[in-house]
């Protein structure tokens, strides 16, 4: 037990790095859009005053595709395994996103959006895997910060090349000029580029991602199997007793997991049963956990719509202020000018910010104020932003009107980049056990993608009904106003213990007393913990960070406890 207090529990590093660079391709690809999505829209036709309406409901149609489909993927990953599911989910969107870089009018990108949403539920399916992974709740605020770190580094360089690569013919005569296929295809150009990591994802997934889904990871991977004989040339051979597989969610210091042709009968028939059993509505939508889907539908519906709206803005024509047009506070109208190369510059000035706020503030924040206080103070600091956002076109100088704009961007940065990390955390250590977290995140997809949906939808239609008027500010306080509201429900949250301290419905007494047993004596062995978290530290003992002579006895254990779990994963699965 000594050892066990120097190591501690430990990131399963690279799963969480393959995961990631499945995950990559997306953020990359999504915000891509951004820059070139009015000019896009307006080359279909749709007047100046109505392109913000139509940019939002492009956005729109996406989520509500999403949000429809969203449960029955996370259900389909319960059955299926995870890694099927986001394989198809990226597939479908690379091909997506080829018909949405080649559409020619309107409704053909309205469809093809629609089919992307549909085709994809990866945000929820990947989400449950890291919670798979890294059940510890030490270990959670760096594993959940991770994707939103993956979308901050996607958010550098999507709005960069999306940028910069639109209308090619248009920006780079010389070099594209003469190629007909991007004169008819303007907008073409960047989601091929986007296609091309959304194929090396797909490989790299399919190659050496391993599934978590407790009832499908003994199951034959013929893909692995494929990476592991496409990488074999460049390690160095291994001796003969290694051959049982490691965890992954502690590689360096857990036991070897048992084969599947090593399990008892009874242990897979425990293990059946428990992903047999149907996962029904109360389980779903307890108490904290509806309040957390609540946060996390308000959070998804404004931030998402300011991101949707915001090239809007940058792009909508500079007005002069005069006597006619403005009349202050509330009505003036006029945006910043700006072509979607300069728009995918401020984005990736923004992209940058936010990957270093996740790198290096997120976990310190987390650990000094909580994960709650953080989200709480997330939610206040938006309504500011929202209502600040407008008047930077008022400002002449061009200088410091881009100083102020920059100022609110980068304000706006941090507390989204930390607010969606601690959202789900919170959510997640509200659901009641490990086997309902592939719905429950389906759940949260679909209520965030309604959010999303409505978000961008509405602020659109408000932007384009405030600068028919004259009144730039509109969809601005208007998201404001959703915020204020949305600085409510966080206080009526209380931070559960999380999936990892909480029993399945489908475990024995039999099975209870034994682990109450088990862990009793080892903490009458040692007291030693992980910033207090005594019950981890002693289910990752019992999961193979014992001495070889304790190895056998862990393995008798575990047949009892059902086997075949990734280190301290048997305390939400089994206990």
């Amino acid at each position: 037990m000594a050892g066990h207090k120097n190591d501690g529990p430990k990131l399963p590093v690279q799963q969480l790095a393959i995961l990631a660079i499945a995950r990559f391709a997306e953020p990359l690809a999504l915000t891509s859009v951004f820059p070139y999505l009015p000019e896009m829209i307006a080359s279909f036709g749709v007047e100046k005053n109505e392109v913000a309406r139509w940019a939002g409901f492009t956005g729109a149609i996406f989520s509500i595709s999403q949000s429809c489909t969203a449960v029955a993927w996370g259900r389909a990953s319960d059955k299926f395994g995870r890694k099927p599911i986001i394989l198809i989910g990226l597939l479908s969107t690379m091909i997506c996103f080829l018909v949405w870089g080649m559409s020619t009018s309107l409704p053909m990108a309205i469809t093809a959006r629609a089919i992307m949403g549909s085709g994809n539920g990866n945000v929820g399916i990947i989400r449950t895997m890291v919670a798979e992974m890294v059940p510890e709740r030490v270990l959670q605020p760096k594993a959940f910060s991770l994707m939103p770190l993956v979308w901050s580094i996607g958010s550098v360089f999507g709005p960069a090349f999306g940028g910069f690569f639109a209308q090619p013919a248009k920006q780079f005569p010389n070099v594209f000029g003469d190629i007909e296929f991007f004169k008819r295809y303007p907008f073409a150009l960047p989601n091929i580029m986007a296609c091309c990591v959304f194929f090396v994802s797909f490989m790299t997934g399919l190659l050496f991602l391993k599934e978590t889904l407790e009832s499908k990871r003994n199951t034959r991977d013929w893909g692995l199997e494929l990476g592991e004989k496409l990488t074999r040339p460049f390690h160095r051979s291994k001796p003969s007793k290694h051959l049982r597989r490691r965890s992954f969610v502690d590689s360096e210091a857990s036991a070897p997991l048992l084969a599947q042709s090593t399990m008892s009968n009874s242990s897979s028939q425990l293990e059946s049963k428990q992903h047999s059993d149907p996962v029904s509505m109360k389980d779903i939508f307890a108490p904290q956990t509806t309040i957390n889907l609540i946060c996390y539908t308000f959070l998804a519906l404004h931030s998402v719509a300011y991101d949707q709206v915001l090239p809007v803005f940058l792009n909508y024509p500079r007005v002069i202020p005069d006597e006619h047009n403005t009349s202050l506070p509330f009505k003036f109208t006029g945006g910043f000018g700006l072509s979607s190369d300069k728009i995918g510059t401020i984005y990736t000035v923004y992209g940058i910010s936010c990957g270093v706020i996740q790198f290096f503030l997120f976990p310190k924040l987390c650990a000094k104020f909580g994960v709650l206080g953080i989200y709480r103070f997330a939610t206040v600091v938006f309504p500011v932003i929202y209502f600040l956002t407008p008047y930077t076109a008022l400002v002449q100088d061009t200088t410091t009107r881009y100083v102020f704009f920059l100022t609110i961007m980068l304000v706006k940065g941090f507390v989204v980049i930390v607010a969606f990390p601690c959202t789900t955390i919170l959510l997640t250590n509200s659901a009641t056990s490990l086997r309902i977290l592939g719905t429950l995140n389906g759940v949260a997809t679909t209520f965030s993608g309604l959010g999303r949906a409505a978000g961008p939808a509405a602020a659109g239609a408000v932007f384009s009904w405030g600068v028919q008027r004259g009144y730039v500010i509109a969809a601005w306080w208007f998201l404001g106003l959703i915020a204020l509201v949305g600085t409510i429900p966080p206080w009526f949250i209380v931070e559960g213990d999380g999936p990892t301290a909480s029993s399945t419905t489908t475990s024995t007494s039999t099975s209870d007393g034994e682990e109450e047993s088990l862990l009793q004596r080892e903490d009458d062995d040692d007291d030693s913990s992980v910033d207090g978290y005594d019950e981890v530290a002693v289910l990752e003992a019992l999961g193979g960070e014992e001495s070889e002579s304790e190895g056998e006895e862990n393995k008798k254990e575990g047949k009892k406890r059902g086997g075949g779990r990734y280190g301290t994963m048997n305390n939400g699965a089994g206990s």
